[in-house]
């Protein structure tokens, strides 16, 4: 039985001693239980338990060891690609808390295997306190890393449908980028961004293909389902101008349309992408159609990008209640939070559609250079909540790893870039030919300078992510210069 003092009357010397050592004690086996669970019931004898959740530790604390030396070798993508799947994540999500429960138990075992009734008072409450603390630290962690799994298999369940191609087309894959708004205050949906991405499928050295939205007599495929109703081309003879075919109307025109594309869930994104597939002579793999609403929070979850911005950029619509109320000034360095980087990438006020495009493809730069592996662990869960505002994509599970790791790859080299507009591209009457033949050449260029970069580093991309004008032939045969991308004059993305 345990002595405990009266008031007033000293404890004698040695069962302050006694007392002590079993407080000792305690922190001693509840520390022993945090680094490695399962030890304590080893060294007070009960080594039937002692033994199961030191052996279930120790393989937990392995897998994660070979898996991360795993992620350094080529093994990577499988790797990632199975974690991503939602069963997976579904089944950690409940695994979490269950070993979480098993923790807490043998804290609470390691803090009763003390005799906490050997105690004084004091320290009755102190080991109290501190098996309670290590209990709701132990509880937490296990609920915060079961939430994460959850949000994560929700994420890629409801995002990354399927669908796409994993096949490399001739030593490429090729991402058509979307973006659009699909608010409650407009009819359907119009893309406002249409931005192909050909990666190098062994070195992730990319290059960006901006269309601009009101190109009109976008050709349709012959397998398409609208062919035969626009067999010359997407174009209409109109007196208003918002009443046009244009390019950025496809998408509109096969959701009303729908009943041509039996079996499709994104008609508008089937016919888009067959319009540009044939537009610039490349076979799409993959597609994401991202809503601006999704891509504002991103860029705040990740906590803005900085630029190099070279000119004043507008806040506002002169046509709306507002008018023009505030401006994006230049500056070196300037940081953008996600308001603003919008604003940044969609102001159309004294500006052209084709600057416009560039400012777009300056954002996408900054957030392909800025984020990095401990913003995504950091911010995860804010970046998942935006992740859900994108609409669609029809990119697998299975290939997040080969994409991320040519994106990992590509970070460190030129990205090139070419948008068709005048004068290379006259918007109304377009060259399809000649946009074949830019398509080409530029591929070409970014492949030419991974096979000898010693050899093209005079020629190769500047360090501000454009590619360098370069001759290329046109319908007529005379030589002309491709009018690339200047995104220094506009922005430059910084850190």
């Amino acid at each position: 039985m345990a002595t405990t003092a009266q008031p007033g009357v000293a404890l004698p010397s040695p069962l302050r001693r006694s007392q002590g050592v079993a407080l000792r004690r305690s922190l001693v086996l509840m520390g022993m239980t945090v680094v490695l669970p399962g030890s304590a019931q080893l060294a007070v004898g009960k080594r039937r338990l002692g033994r199961v959740a030191v052996r279930t530790w120790l393989a937990i604390v392995v897998a994660v060891l070979v898996l991360a030396l795993l992620l350094l070798t080529p093994a990577r993508a499988l790797l990632i690609g199975l974690y991503a799947n939602p069963v997976t994540l579904t089944v950690l999500k409940w695994v979490a808390p269950v070993l979480g429960a098993g923790w807490i138990l043998l804290l609470l075992d390691a803090w009763w295997l003390a005799n906490p009734r050997h105690l004084s008072t004091a320290g009755r409450w102190v080991s109290g306190i501190v098996a309670l603390a290590l209990a709701i630290t132990s509880g937490t962690i296990a609920w915060t890393a079961s939430s994460a799994f959850g949000t994560q298999a929700k994420l890629f369940g409801n995002v990354f449908g399927g669908g796409g191609t994993s096949q490399v087309q001739n030593g490429r894959i090729n991402v058509l980028l979307l973006g659009g708004d699909a608010g409650a205050d407009r009819t359907g949906l119009r893309p406002d961004s249409m931005t192909v991405a050909s990666i190098d499928a062994e070195t992730g050295r990319t290059v960006l293909f901006s269309l601009p939205r009101n190109m009109q007599h976008a050709p349709f495929p012959a397998d398409s389902p609208l062919h035969a109703k626009y067999p010359n081309g997407y174009f209409c003879h109109v007196k208003n101008l918002a009443d046009a075919c244009m390019l950025n109307g496809v998408y509109t025109l096969a959701v009303q349309n729908k009943k041509l594309f039996p079996g499709v869930k994104y008609p508008g994104v089937e016919a888009t992408r067959g319009v540009i597939e044939e537009t610039l002579g490349l076979k799409i793999n993959y597609w994401a159609m991202i809503d601006l609403k999704g891509f504002q929070q991103l860029i705040n979850a990740v906590g803005g990008i900085r630029l190099d911005i070279g000119k004043r950029v507008p806040i506002g619509s002169l046509h709306g209640p507002k008018g023009v109320y505030d401006w994006i000034e230049p500056g070196k360095n300037v940081k953008l939070d996600g308001f603003h980087a919008l604003w940044f990438a969609r102001s159309r006020e004294y500006s052209t559609d084709y600057e416009r495009m560039i400012r777009q493809k300056c954002v996408m730069n900054a957030m392909l250079r800025q984020l990095n592996p401990t913003t995504v662990l950091t911010k995860f869960q804010d970046i998942a909540a935006a992740g859900e505002q994108i609409v669609a994509t029809n990119v697998p599970t299975s290939e997040l790893g080969t994409l991320l790791d040519l994106a990992v790859k590509g970070k460190s080299l030129p990205m090139a870039s070419v948008s068709f507009t005048p004068p290379l591209v006259v918007p109304m009457d377009p060259d399809f030919a000649k946009i074949r033949t830019v398509v080409k050449d530029r591929i070409a260029e970014s492949e030419a300078a991974d096979a000898a970069p010693t050899a093209s580093a005079s020629t190769s991309a500047p360090a501000d992510g454009t590619a360098s004008p370069k001759p290329t032939g046109t319908k007529s045969g005379k030589p002309s210069k491709t009018n690339t991308d200047n995104l220094d004059s506009v922005c430059k993305v910084s850190g």
